[in-house]
């Protein structure tokens, strides 16, 4: 095959056999992400048959958790982070810690070297993102409290995933293995140093993304829904998502999927948010598919055979000792029984960091391939079993209420009051921003029927549009004879239009200026406030893009100026009429 098709025949392969496996599991009543991994098995390199190129389907579906993660940081404010400080950072750090010690000690049985052990406990202790997100969308916990505290819970994760790809190079040599040559000179610093730039750079990269995207991102977003082009705004989220992702990788040493996340949460606090986020969901969606692809091509089925008893070790430490820790932290941090069961099934898996630290951990000489292969079978295994190691703990829960219901129902009750009474805040003052955003559109409408006539979009696009003005009582709003440069909406107030023939007064809900926007001509008559009045009003170039998107509107209006045009013109002859006799 020709290397310039080498794209499109992985991307198009990769999704034929994603959507005729996944249908085949779903028809099993298997997720369809068995299929998908599935796919990638049989189009890897270890199975006979078509081969896919690895590298080109592992850099898409990175895009593919990019896009994820920009996903959940649309939903996912920074208030909603530092509600779940209490339980996701104790939480996170202490399994990682507690998973990892688990993986130096089966390794140790093995007769691994301690930097063995060190990648495999690390590789075995960070849950996938993907997988989590899938399973929480599917049952409809993302919103949920148990939801939030487990994407905290991850992003927390990820932090200290960040720090350990950083770090590992510095200490690979301690550790038995051999330095990179291009770790960018950080193994020439010492250890204290490189721990401290290391953390310097993800604060500085937090602190920007939080302080300044705010006042960036939301107004460029605006200004580029103000010209009226879909497909622009799209390619926009998309470049803020991919573009700052990117960058916070090349520049702050930061994961792809942290950058996107910040990205995401960044782009939360627009009022164009919801619009991004449906706007990136058919991506998000096919690139995720492709990420399970990807790593089904990285599994050799061999190691099954070969090894069987270690992929049994490693999977048991994932399903069972990272549940029993998990659940084991929420109790003693005295939270309910039943989010530490939804967190202990939910967290029961590996994935995309496990990948990446395994192949740093050869690369520095640290890890064996074997340990490499142990690691993508315990997490093809964990993803597979996770939807029926959460129906499991569903079970354990149902069990656990109907034995001991005053137990169930009052353990953790309190912090979950008070975790319950900060999401609840966090979450009224989201619906009141999107309360009073709806009021706004219902004003407009009530306040203009003319605009009833477009799309729930094209009215958030006048709202962008609209510029408002005031006038006092006795301004002149036009002046006859001048060029017209806009459309005036009367939102409160009256003005009378004077013309030669006499004064025409118009109240809220009228509009006055389209005549010369339309003809191109000049003001044909002086424009006067009679009461202190509002006005929204839409500059000529923005009049023009958004007729030109409507035509429909368009032809509305100029029909009414037709017939003003007309009713002027009738007056003039009557008033001529009336000089004459």
């Amino acid at each position: 095959m020709h290397q310039e098709v080498g794209l499109i025949a992985t991307v198009a392969v990769s999704f034929v056999f994603a959507a005729v496996l996944g249908y085949g599991a779903d028809r099993l009543r298997l997720p369809p992400l068995v299929g998908y991994l599935m796919a990638g098995i049989l189009i890897g390199p270890l199975t006979p048959g078509f081969v896919a190129d690895t590298a080109l389907a592992g850099q898409l579906a990175e895009m593919g958790v990019i896009l994820l993660m920009f996903g959940v940081g649309l939903h996912f404010s920074a208030s909603d982070l530092l509600a779940v400080r209490g339980i996701a950072v104790p939480g996170a750090i202490g399994r990682i810690i507690l998973a990892t010690l688990l993986g130096i000690g089966l390794c140790m049985l093995w007769g691994w070297s301690l930097g063995a052990g060190v990648v495999f406990g690390l590789s075995l202790s960070v849950a996938s993102t993907v997988v989590l997100l899938k399973a929480l969308e599917e049952r409809n916990l993302v919103n949920a409290p148990s939801g939030r505290v487990a994407v905290g819970w991850l992003i927390v994760e990820d932090l200290v995933m960040v720090l350990a790809l950083v770090l590992l190079p510095a200490l690979a040599e301690l550790l038995g293995g051999h330095a990179l040559d291009t770790n960018h000179g950080l193994g020439e610093l010492p250890l204290v140093l490189t721990i401290g730039l290391t953390l310097f750079k993800v604060l500085a990269f937090a602190a920007m993304a939080i302080f300044l995207g705010p006042r960036i991102v939301p107004w460029l977003l605006t200004m580029i829904a103000r010209t009226g082009s879909r497909e622009l705004f799209t390619l926009t989220v998309l470049a803020i998502a991919l573009g700052i992702a990117f960058g916070s990788a090349a520049i702050f040493g930061v994961s792809f999927a942290l950058g996107a996340f910040f990205a995401g949460v960044v782009m939360s606090e627009s009022q164009l948010s919801h619009r991004a986020a449906a706007d990136s969901l058919p991506l998000q969606n096919a690139f995720s598919v492709l990420f399970f692809v990807s790593v089904g091509m990285l599994f050799d089925p061999s190691i099954l055979v070969r090894q069987p008893l270690a992929v049994i070790g490693a999977l048991a430490l994932v399903i069972l000792g990272k549940a029993v820790i998990t659940f084991a932290i929420v109790m003693l941090l005295r939270y309910p029984i039943g989010m530490g069961l939804t967190l202990a099934g939910g967290l029961a898996q590996i994935g995309e960091f496990s990948f990446i630290l395994a192949g740093l951990g050869v690369s520095l000489g640290l890890l064996p391939h074997e340990g490499q292969d142990l690691i993508l079978a315990a997490a093809i295994l964990s993803i597979t079993l996770n939807p029926i190691v959460i129906v499991a703990t569903e079970g354990l829960k149902k069990y656990i209420h109907a034995q001991w219901p005053s137990l169930f129902e009052s353990f953790g009750r309190k912090r979950q009051k008070t975790l319950g009474k900060e999401l609840e805040k966090i979450r009224a003052l989201g619906e009141e921003r999107e309360r009073q955003h709806q009021l706004k559109m219902q004003q407009l409408i009530e306040t203009f029927p003319l605009f009833s006539q477009v799309g729930e979009d094209a009215q958030e696009e006048l709202l962008l549009l609209f510029k408002a003005k005031s006038a006092p009582p006795g301004e002149r709003v036009i002046r006859r004879g001048d060029r017209g440069d806009s459309m005036y909406f009367i939102s409160s107030g009256a003005v009378e239009v004077r013309l030669a023939s006499g004064a025409i007064r118009l109240e809220p809900g009228a509009f006055f200026g389209e005549m010369a926007l339309l003809s191109g001509g000049r003001r044909t008559a002086d424009v006067i406030a009679v009461d202190f009045c509002q006005f929204e009003v839409l500059e000529r170039r923005d009049f023009n893009m958004f007729m030109s998107h409507h035509p429909n509107l368009r032809a509305i209006v100029s029909e009414m100026a037709q017939k003003r045009t007309e009713m002027n013109v009738l007056r003039q002859q009557w008033e001529k009429s009336m000089d004459l006799s």
